[in-house]
């Protein structure tokens, strides 16, 4: 699944360039959203002639129904399409945005009655953070979900709250049916202050190839996980090239000898550093 934030401040020629790559590796489920930039825009060219190919979906962070309608039948123009496949509402995690967005006259009631009406086939909802596969499960709760999107690497999962939420989420998952797609899965850290000026994505990847691969093999191993490539797209043939070559889920012992070799360090912390 491609991460479309890839793309949210490239020239066409250079989205192109990575959406190319991407049909040459038969990656066929792009993922984009209202607040990605340009990435929306960029997607549309590309996609001309090519619709029927793809498995499209977008997110909207907006938790009133009106707003949201707005939101999705912007995205619908910015993308040059009738429908997407998928609409999420992104990054649903605190108490009074996830409260407004299941209110009677919030998004989601605007977003059923965009699905009754063929501009979305289906719902899901994503999240980031150590707190997300409990809010995930108290939104099945609450509706049918039909995906969620949440982190999901070694170094979290070393969390045990966060562990035991995640197979909780997973069982309730697999018994609805629901699509479990994840994301940093090749995360390091939290840029340093001293990084590099240039950066691809909110957070440093991890650079060691070998690393990559045993990251990309720990989430793919785990049956009915989707991962989501990183928005640092100079890694996406590495990251396909791992995904291309099934392998044995690495064992705990090597995912925490690449965590102390890398410097591998958790991105959230169930509090401050939950909002990025």
């Amino acid at each position: 699944m491609f991460g479309g934030a890839a793309l949210g401040d490239v020239s066409q020629h250079t989205a192109d360039a990575v959406l190319d790559v991407l049909r040459e590796y038969g990656v066929n489920h792009l993922d984009t959203a209202a607040s990605y930039g340009d990435s929306e825009l960029r997607i549309a060219p590309w996609l001309v002639g090519r619709r029927d190919e793809y498995f499209l979906a977008t997110k909207t962070g907006e938790r009133n129904g009106l707003a949201a309608r707005v939101g999705l039948e912007r995205s619908l123009t910015r993308l040059g399409v009738d429908h997407v496949d998928l609409i999420q509402l992104h990054n649903l995690v605190e108490e009074d945005e996830w409260v407004q967005a299941h209110s009677p006259d919030g998004a989601l009631a605007a977003l059923m009655i965009a699905r009754d009406e063929g501009l979305v086939r289906f719902i899901g909802v994503t999240g980031h953070g150590m707190r997300i596969p409990r809010m995930h499960l108290r939104s099945l709760e609450r509706f049918d979900y039909d995906s969620v999107m949440l982190p999901y690497n070694f170094t979290m999962r070393a969390d045990p709250n966060f562990r035991a939420d995640v197979e909780e989420l997973l069982a309730v998952c697999a018994e609805r049916n629901v699509a479990v797609q994840t994301i940093k899965s090749v995360a390091r850290r939290r840029w340093p202050q001293d990084g590099p000026s240039e950066r691809r994505s909110w957070y440093e990847p991890i650079g060691d190839p070998d690393a990559i691969a045993r990251a990309v093999h720990y989430v793919l191993g785990r049956p009915g996980l989707f991962l989501a490539l990183s928005s640092d797209y100079r890694l996406l043939r590495q990251i396909l090239e791992a995904a291309s070559h099934p392998a044995p889920v690495p064992s705990d012992k090597e995912m925490a000898t690449d965590r102390d070799t890398f410097g591998i360090e958790q991105l959230f912390d169930g509090g401050e550093l939950e909002r990025f």
